[in-house]
C-alpha cells in the first residue's frame, strides 16, 4: 500500500479560503503572516517561498524578513520579540535550519505561542511534552510541530491503528523526531527513538512502523524490515536532480512494505496543516 498524502492535504486545505475570508471580515483586515527566512539555506528558502505562495492563495497577507550569517543575534531576537508583540501580526513562521549563531539564541522563549504556527516556541513545545493522552493533545491552546502532526494525520487517514504498535522513529530533532515520538506515545504506541549512535538494523527489525526523518538518502534498507512493515518517509533529499526520501521505494515494494512516497506523502499534508494553523492562529482568538 502506498500512503499518498495529496488527497488528505486537499481535504484539509479545501475549507481554508472560506474560513480565512470569514476571519478577515470579522477583524476588518487580512490575516497577517510574518516569516523569518534564512537565505543561507537555498532549499529551505525556496520551500518557504512556496509556503508563502500557498498562504497568499487562501487570502493571507504575508511578509518575509530575511536573515543570514551577517544578521546579529541581538537583531534576530529583537525581530522575534517585535513580531510577537505586533498586534497586526497574527502568525509567525521561522523555518529551520537557521544560521548556527541564530539557532543558538533563546529566540523560542520570546516567540508568542498563539502566533507560533509550527509549534516551536518554548511554551508550545513544553505544553506538548506535558501531554499523556491524545485528548490532551487535542485540547492544547497552542500548536504542535506541523510535520509531526502531519505524520499522525496521514497514518489515521490510511486507517493504520497505532495503539500497541512497535514504532521506530529515526531522528531526534526538535523539529520532527522528538515531537513525533511523543505524539505516537499519546496514541498509545511503544516508541523507540533512533539516532546516529543506534544500531539501526537491530532497532527496526521488529518494528510495525518506521518513521524516518534522518535526511540521508538510502539510509533505511528494505531488507532490515519485516514484510508488512509500514514506512513513513519524512525526509526530502535532493539527489541526481530528484527529490527522494531515506528509503528506496522499489526495494520496499519488492519486500511487501507499505510506504509513504517522496514527494507526495508527508510533504503535502505538512503544508496543509501549516496553512490550517495560520488561519486558526487568529480564528481561535475571536
Amino acid at each position: 500500500m502506498i500512503l499518498e498524502g495529496r488527497t488528505l492535504a486537499k481535504q484539509i486545505r479545501e475549507p481554508l479560503a472560506d474560513k480565512a475570508q470569514t476571519v478577515c471580515r470579522q477583524i476588518g483586515r487580512p490575516i497577517m503572516l510574518a516569516a523569518i527566512g534564512s537565505t543561507e539555506d537555498y532549499g529551505a528558502y525556496v520551500y518557504l517561498k512556496k509556503e508563502i505562495e500557498a498562504a497568499q492563495k487562501i487570502g493571507l497577507q504575508t511578509q518575509i524578513f530575511e536573515v543570514n550569517n551577517q544578521t546579529s543575534s541581538i537583531d534576530f531576537v529583537t525581530l522575534v520579540k517585535h513580531l510577537s508583540k505586533d498586534e497586526n501580526v497574527d502568525a509567525i513562521l521561522i523555518p529551520r535550519p537557521l544560521p548556527d549563531h541564530l539557532a543558538a539564541t533563546d529566540y523560542a522563549a520570546y516567540l508568542a505561542p498563539q502566533k507560533d504556527v509550527d509549534g516551536m516556541s518554548n511554551v508550545n513545545m513544553g505544553n506538548l511534552f506535558l501531554c499523556k493522552t491524545w485528548n490532551e493533545v487535542n485540547e492544547l491552546p497552542g500548536f504542535v510541530p506541523c510535520t509531526a502532526m502531519a505524520v499522525i494525520k496521514l497514518l489515521e487517514f490510511h486507517h493504520i491503528d497505532l495503539a500497541g504498535k512497535e514504532i521506530s522513529v529515526i531522528g531526534r530533532s526538535s523539529t520532527v523526531g522528538r515531537p513525533l515520538a511523543h505524539l505516537l506515545t499519546c496514541k498509545n504506541a511503544t516508541v523507540k527513538i533512533c539516532h546516529r549512535h543506534t544500531d539501526l538494523p537491530r532497532a527496526v527489525k521488529d518494528a510495525d512502523i518506521v518513521c524516518s526523518a534522518a535526511g540521508t538518502a538510502g539510509l533505511l534498507k528494505a531488507d532490515w524490515l519485516k514484510p508488512g512493515t509500514t514506512v513513513i518517509d519524512i525526509s526530502t533529499n535532493w539527489q541526481n536532480n530528484q527529490l527522494i526520501g531515506d528509503a528506496d521505494p522499489k526495494s520496499l515494494e519488492k519486500r511487501g512494505i507499505n510506504y509513504s512516497p517522496v514527494p507526495g506523502g508527508v510533504g503535502p499534508v505538512t503544508l496543509a496543516v501549516l496553512l490550517k494553523n495560520m488561519v486558526s492562529s487568529k480564528e481561535r482568538l475571536l
